[in-house]
């Protein structure tokens, strides 16, 4: 069984406060076998830890946070960037139109983009799997509602910790049980559904920090586009 993140950003997202290194470096020191770097709408820092992961050890598995008009959705696998603002149906049709797998994180919170505020429960089903394990829900009630959709519907299960800072890298992971150690194993696994999850929720004041620091640099990034 491999120990897997799905689910990081780097600083390359607006959000994000740390290079691919720092990432790495924390995924092997916490003893992860793969890593997947998935920046919102942006993919070039999960390529560059594609490149760079066999340094520390690890699997590098290319992929990105995509914005889609229902909500997020991460495309794992994919080396090319899925616009952002496609509906639900066509962001799924493009990860897999680039041999991708389509992940739904955190689907049910509302108010961190989850997909169930605008789309139904049957649409859903067409996820290739369900992330049920969010290292940054408070109060986890919307894992436990991921989770009984995935169950119910018979989806693959995947973990993340969500992270927005190094630190938290390795919070929730997805265990594997890949044929190798490859992200082609990796991802035709969790397409098989021989996963499982497992986790800790990401302390309070660490999400607080990490939101108000993303909140700190959109406004930052604003700044600098209307000077420019």
């Amino acid at each position: 069984m491999l120990s897997v993140e799905l689910h990081a950003h780097s600083s390359l997202s607006y959000d994000g406060r740390d290079s691919v290194d720092l990432l790495l470096e924390q995924a092997a020191a916490v003893g992860l076998d793969a890593l997947a770097i998935t920046d919102h709408d942006e993919i070039a820092a999960s390529l560059e830890a594609v490149e760079k992961a066999d340094e520390y050890g690890l699997v590098g598995i290319p992929g990105m946070e995509i914005s889609s008009a229902a909500g997020h959705v991460l495309g794992l696998g994919i080396r090319e960037r899925v616009p952002a603002g496609l509906s639900f149906g066509e962001t799924l049709d493009r990860i897999h139109e680039l041999d991708g797998v389509a992940v739904v994180p955190h689907p049910y919170q509302k108010s961190r983009s989850g997909v169930m505020a605008k789309i139904t429960e049957q649409e859903l089903t067409a996820a290739d799997a369900i992330e049920v394990y969010n290292s940054r829900l408070l109060t986890g009630r919307g894992n436990r509602k991921a989770r009984r959709f995935a169950e119910r519907h018979g989806l693959p299960q995947t973990a993340g910790s969500d992270a927005h800072i190094s630190e938290m890298v390795g919070q929730a992971v997805t265990r594997i049980g890949a044929d190798d150690r490859s992200a082609e194993a990796i991802l035709d696994a969790i397409l098989d559904g021989r996963t499982s999850v497992e986790g800790k929720r990401t302390p309070w004041h660490v999400s607080f920090r990490q939101a108000a620091g993303g909140a700190k640099r959109r406004v930052k990034n604003r700044l600098g586009e209307m000077l420019e």
